[in-house]
């Protein structure tokens, strides 16, 4: 993988010369004798670098960073300039240059500059992705998720979405299965019509029949007047029935006739009700295990099992925590007015560590935690919540003294590579590096590995 290097200048030995040695350095190099050919081939899209000459006939290295600026922000652009122009080279800095070289060049001063350019341009690009990938959670009501096993729970939910058919969302406690139950019905065609959500759990079983039926003045002591249960209520929408394994079996027979028949009538009522409303139900109850022990009616079980989303817990995805802390800090920072700049290496890794039995909302709970109790812009381990450092194992590493820069470097990514079961983007993330910086790294090493997708990494793209 290599990264695009424009270079702007009308010499045509200073061209071809930083043509060589950017090509030495592993980089694609583009050239342009003039502004106007390099701004073409800047608005291409795919330039990472502009390296551009102040005085150039025609449009000037200025005017080349303006536009630049403006029309490809975040692209850096590193002018030159003879001694002479140095006042302008500063004028250039001012206006948005990331650096400025004098001639005669000084190649490994060139190399530095660039190498530095590239890793900003890299974290610009990383994270616009993360701020895309954050909004783009939006399209399924905030369910964040990218890694395979969710990518398959969205897949179901786009089909199932458009249809009636009842749909059981299964999962342990705290995955998120009421999200997956909103997205399912903001998604389908009920979405303007009402959504009501029960929690089966927390009715008395004296009160469920009630609050799902409806009831008629007098019809036990204290209904004072007639009540519209649930299910009337959501007619034309979606009833969002949480812990359905919850209910006792006198209530079950009810709903069983309602989604065979879509008929019903009040508890103390004659009046029999005609309702149309689709039937979105959850459980963290093995149902089967539930059927087997005479607790749940079968019947009941393969009405509302017409479509299952199992959805995973939060230790079988990790690859999302990225985006989960992600955010969840910006969530919790802009709720709490606070600025937070990110977090530091070792408090990820104890996240990464911990295997999270409350699941994403616990996840949630303690970066909730963390944002309110860190005194600075940056959270550190000793921010998060004891249970979670307690928990963590952050490998260390010790390199001899003595070994060279290089080898050291090579050492600490291997390494942490190895640490994170080969995970590309979580090592990166981790060593506050880009990933073409670690794919070009591991490249030199002679590392071949899983491409992006298939270590967990997400979709592949660089951006």
């Amino acid at each position: 993988m290599k990264f695009n290097v424009l270079v702007i200048d009308d010499e045509k030995n200073i061209r071809t010369g930083l043509a060589a040695a950017l090509k030495l350095d592993g980089y694609e190099v583009f050239l342009a004798a003039d502004g106007n050919e390099g701004m073409d081939i800047a608005l291409r899209g795919d330039i990472d670098l502009v390296i551009t000459d102040l005085r150039m006939p025609g449009m000037s290295g200025e005017e080349v960073l303006k536009k630049v600026t403006s029309e490809t922000p975040g692209v850096p652009v590193i002018v030159l300039t003879g001694h002479g122009t140095v006042e302008s080279a500063v004028d250039a800095m001012r206006a948005g240059a990331y650096d400025f070289l004098t001639k005669p060049l000084n190649l490994d001063r060139l190399s530095l500059l660039v190498k530095r350019a590239l890793q900003s341009r890299e974290l610009i690009l990383q994270h616009r992705e993360l701020e895309r990938e954050v909004e783009n959670r939006k399209s399924f009501e905030h369910i964040i998720g990218k890694s395979p096993a969710m990518m398959k729970v969205f897949e179901v939910l786009k089909r199932v979405a458009p249809t009636k058919a009842s749909v059981l969302i299964t999962g342990e406690s705290g995955v998120g299965k009421e999200l997956i139950a909103d997205a399912l019905h903001n998604l389908s065609p009920r979405k303007d019509n009402p959504f009501v959500k029960v929690h089966c759990a927390a009715l008395a079983e004296s009160l469920l029949e009630s609050e799902l039926f409806g009831h008629e003045k007098g019809s036990f002591t204290g209904a004072v007047s007639r009540k519209r249960g649930r299910f009337e209520l959501a007619h034309s929408g979606t009833i969002f029935l949480d812990e359905i394994g919850e209910i006792d079996q006198t209530v079950q027979i009810k709903i069983l006739r309602v989604l065979q028949e879509k008929k019903f009538e009040r508890v103390g009522g004659e009046d029999t009700l005609e309702v149309d409303v689709r039937v979105v139900t959850a459980t963290n109850r093995d149902l089967e295990k539930e059927i087997a022990e005479g607790r749940f009616r079968e019947d009941l079980y393969y009405r509302l099992n017409v479509v299952r989303i199992h959805v995973p817990p939060l230790r079988e995805r990790k690859d999302d925590l990225p985006l989960m802390i992600t955010s969840f800090v910006h969530e919790f920072a802009e709720e709490n007015g606070k600025k937070i700049e990110g977090m530091d290496p070792k408090a990820r890794s104890a996240l990464y560590a911990y295997d999270w039995p409350g699941n994403v909302r616990q996840l949630r709970n303690c970066i909730e935690s963390a944002v309110v109790m860190t005194s600075g812009t940056v959270i550190t381990l000793d921010d998060l919540p004891p249970s979670i450092r307690s928990g963590a194992e952050v490998p260390s590493l010790l390199i001899p003294v003595g070994v060279t820069m290089a080898e050291a470097e090579k050492q600490v990514i291997l390494q942490t590579l190895s640490a994170n079961s080969g995970n590309k983007s979580k090592t990166a993330e981790i060593l506050g590096i880009g990933r073409k910086t670690l794919h070009r790294k591991l490249d030199e090493y002679g590392v071949v590995s899983a491409p992006d997708g298939g270590d967990g990494s997400g979709d592949g793209s660089d951006s």
